[in-house]
């Protein structure tokens, strides 16, 4: 059952991640849906909401900007006098989504 979702959960991945022309990535629960596979906060929040729904996950706290924060405006960019903090986001992986699949609610903050 859990290699199942497992299976699922990639196949589901694979339809936001587009075409390759030669090899697909190997996906295993390590790779980070930010980092590894580029998807942007548009992507992502379309592959969760599919997720809660195909796999019956009740959603708790998850908030897509938890890992995508918003981006600062051009003029914060711009202003030479502005520190800008660059933020510390969580890792958000494939794992992450097999663990919640199983457990049926998300698992994460």
């Amino acid at each position: 059952m859990s290699d199942d979702i497992e299976q699922r959960i990639y196949e589901l991945v694979r339809r936001y991640d587009g075409v390759y022309l030669f090899k697909q990535k190997t996906l295993s629960p390590q790779i980070d849906i930010d980092s590894d596979l580029n998807f942007d906060a548009d992507e992502a929040a379309a592959l969760m909401e599919e997720f809660f729904s195909e796999f019956n996950v009740a959603r708790g706290t998850f908030t897509i900007e938890t890992y995508y924060p918003p981006e600062p405006s051009l003029g914060e960019i711009l202003n030479p006098f502005n520190k800008r903090q660059v933020p510390v986001v969580p890792d958000f992986t494939l794992g992450m989504l097999i663990e919640s699949a199983k457990a049926r609610r998300w698992l994460y903050e």
